[in-house]
C-alpha cells in the first residue's frame, strides 16, 4: 500500500456545546488539517494521485470554514464543532479517485491537541 499526505490550514472560531447544555465562549484557532490517502497500485504515471489535486480537493472543503464561526455554518449548526467532528466532516466530504482510499484525517486545534478520524 502506498500513502500520500497533504497538510492544509485555516483560521476559524468555534464554541463547543458543553455537557450541561451551556456554550463555551467563542474563540478562534489556527487549525491544521492532515489528510492521508492510499492506493494499493500506483496510477499510470506512478503516483497514488496528484498532490496538487489532493490539495485542491481538501481546499474546496475548507473554503467555507476559513475565517468563519463554525457554529454558523453547516453541518455545525447542529453538530458540535469539535476537532473530532471537523475531521469527520472533512472525511465525509472528500471525494477521491476510485482507486484511492481515504486513510485518515487529522485536525489540530492547537499545536499540541489533535483529533484523528479513520473511516
Amino acid at each position: 500500500m502506498f500513502e500520500i499526505t497533504t497538510t492544509r490550514s485555516f483560521s476559524a472560531a468555534h464554541a463547543l456545546r458543553l455537557y450541561d447544555g451551556s456554550m463555551e465562549p467563542l474563540h478562534a484557532h489556527d487549525w491544521k488539517v492532515k489528510v492521508t490517502v492510499a492506493a494499493a497500485v500506483l496510477d499510470a504515471i506512478g503516483v497514488v494521485m496528484d498532490f496538487h489535486e489532493l490539495e485542491r480537493l481538501v481546499d474546496l472543503i475548507l473554503a467555507p470554514l476559513r475565517n468563519a464561526s463554525l457554529n454558523d455554518i453547516e453541518p455545525f449548526r447542529q453538530l458540535n464543532p469539535s476537532a473530532e467532528n471537523v475531521a469527520w466532516h472533512i472525511a465525509r466530504s472528500l471525494v477521491v479517485p476510485k482507486h484511492v482510499l481515504l486513510v485518515s484525517v487529522e485536525v489540530w486545534e492547537t499545536e499540541t491537541n489533535s483529533a484523528v478520524y479513520r473511516p
